[in-house]
């Protein structure tokens, strides 16, 4: 521009108006998915702590499975020595004299009775073993949903990466679609389905 108010183009001003203005209107696309991307990274991250966070859970839940498991297994051992004492004390009683037959016979019992105890005991832990696997497979169930969710929500801010590169509105509704569905996902492992 001279001074006198005449002003010259050189060849490449046009071209510079054009980029700064977002080549005709295509700066508000730009900001509309630099915006989109930026909340889908937002809740992907969220959705990928929950994903690891359930997946720590599963396998804390089975691991307490399989604590109780050995202590089942252990009482079932405990119930197995009595049963063995008890067979032991009827040959004993069955081979002795009468008069030594009922001490044997209160030996018996005891261990009947313990048995009892001991059987609902280890009954009670599988009960527990039950529990806590179905605990650690629901978890496992959400940590799936969540970890799909987070995966749909990545090809969407690609999808997102290709829509500013090549301008092409039907990849921008398409990576809003792709994200629609993410999130979807997303509720849904957070209802637990």
């Amino acid at each position: 521009m001279s001074d006198h108010g005449f002003h010259v183009h050189g060849p490449h001003d046009h071209e510079i108006e054009h980029a700064i203005e977002g080549a005709h209107g295509g700066g508000a696309m730009v900001n509309q998915i630099a915006m989109f991307t930026a909340i889908i990274a937002t809740v992907a991250a969220i959705f990928s702590y929950m994903g690891g966070a359930t997946q720590s859970n599963a396998g804390l839940f089975k691991n307490n499975a399989a604590l109780k498991k050995v202590e089942a297994s252990n009482q079932w051992n405990y119930y197995q020595a009595k049963s063995t004492k008890q067979a032991l004390a009827e040959l004993a009683m069955n081979l002795s004299p009468e008069a030594a037959k009922a001490s044997y016979q209160a030996k018996i019992d005891r261990y009947e009775k313990e048995k009892l105890d001991i059987k609902t005991a280890a009954e009670k832990l599988e009960l527990q073993v039950t529990e806590w696997d179905e605990q650690s497979d629901e978890q496992m169930h959400q940590h799936h949903r969540w970890a799909q969710s987070t995966t749909v929500l990545q090809i969407s801010i690609a999808l997102a990466a290709i829509a500013l590169l090549t301008r092409k509105s039907w990849l921008k509704y398409g990576m809003l679609g792709v994200g629609g569905v993410g999130v979807v996902i997303g509720c849904l492992a957070a209802l637990h389905i």
